[in-house]
């Protein structure tokens, strides 16, 4: 089975930074896409950054993070890492990791999440 181990989440203050970590693990033949969602309690999930493992290495920002969120790639990792700067209180939100992964040849592309990291952005 895929794994989805996040790291980097923790308290920052505003305009601060932090970056964080998505490594995948397990039965992967090839990854389509890695990207990060947040989801605060009570609220719908929103995408916050995507890119692909393609040789095009696309990506995708939400706008309320564009400029400001970096989001890049480990392909011989298996890797994917979001640096956050000038963070604002309102990013405040639990960061999940996602990934469409590929484990065999004969498999579609399944879509894994991670257990969810906590970014607090507070004064």
């Amino acid at each position: 089975q895929v794994q989805l181990v996040e790291s980097g989440g923790g308290l920052v203050q505003p305009g601060g930074s932090l970056r964080l970590s998505c490594a995948a693990s397990g039965s992967i033949f090839s990854i389509d896409t890695m990207g990060w969602y947040r989801q605060a309690p009570g609220n719908q999930r929103e995408l916050v950054a995507s890119i692909t493992f393609t040789s095009v290495g696309a990506t995708h920002y939400a706008d309320s993070v564009k400029g400001r969120f970096t989001i890049s790639r480990d392909n011989a990792k298996n890797t994917v890492d979001l640096q956050m700067t000038n963070l604002k209180p309102e990013d405040t939100n639990i960061y999940y990791c996602n990934a469409a992964i590929q484990k065999t040849y004969v498999d579609f592309f399944n879509v894994y999440w991670g257990q969810g990291t906590q970014v607090t952005v507070s004064s």
